[in-house]
């Protein structure tokens, strides 16, 4: 008998949770004091539907971070299928970019939420499997040096979080993550002539 652990939710219960995501995704990152009764109000959902799916205002701001997360790290696997590997990676974060600077109201949120590292461990799993995928096919594929750590990944585009994202950014972004992806490519073994 095949008894998998997880029992999928009622249709409509996935729908609610997911309605409430979304809308909670949209005004947390608008104001991070976005009220709770304002959040299921906007999703169409009661008090009691809220509580049910978040007990409290911090297990709703870390799940919309945790979902979002995944989201950043899933778009890894999907740019692979479709690009060689140094373009994905490239791609890749760009939209990691994007993510950060639209997403900045959220931070407050987050940074108010945050509780015993929680929320460090709800980001990390997801993105440091997408940046290992990324890292491990280019490795292979020879378009960046070999041994470059997801950790040592993170340092070099760190800058990122530096920039203001009420700014024109995407110029220094771009700059910043084609330096990042120069510094990858020297030393790679597969990297002589010149770049597409």
């Amino acid at each position: 008998m095949d008894e998998e652990k997880s029992t999928p939710q009622r249709p409509d219960a996935q729908r609610n949770r997911e309605r409430i995501l979304a809308v909670a995704l949209v005004e947390l990152t608008r104001s991070a004091d976005a009220p709770v009764s304002a959040i299921a109000k906007k999703a169409g959902v009661g008090q009691g539907t809220f509580y049910r799916n978040f007990p409290n205002r911090e297990a709703l701001v870390l799940e919309v971070y945790r979902y979002e997360m995944q989201q950043v790290a899933d778009t890894a696997a999907q740019l692979l299928r479709t690009r060689t590997p140094d373009r994905a990676l490239r791609e890749w974060m760009d939209r990691l970019a994007q993510y950060a600077m639209a997403k900045a109201g959220l931070a407050v949120a987050l940074r108010t939420t945050a509780c015993n590292g929680s929320l460090a461990q709800l980001g990390h799993g997801p993105v440091t499997r997408g940046i290992t995928l990324l890292l491990q096919a280019n490795e292979e594929a020879g378009t960046i040096r070999p041994g470059v750590t997801p950790d040592d990944f993170q340092l070099a585009i760190a800058g990122l979080w530096q920039l203001d994202p009420h700014s024109d950014w995407q110029p220094r972004a771009a700059r910043l993550l084609d330096l990042v992806m120069d510094g990858l490519r020297a030393g790679a073994p597969g990297v002589g002539g010149p770049r597409a």
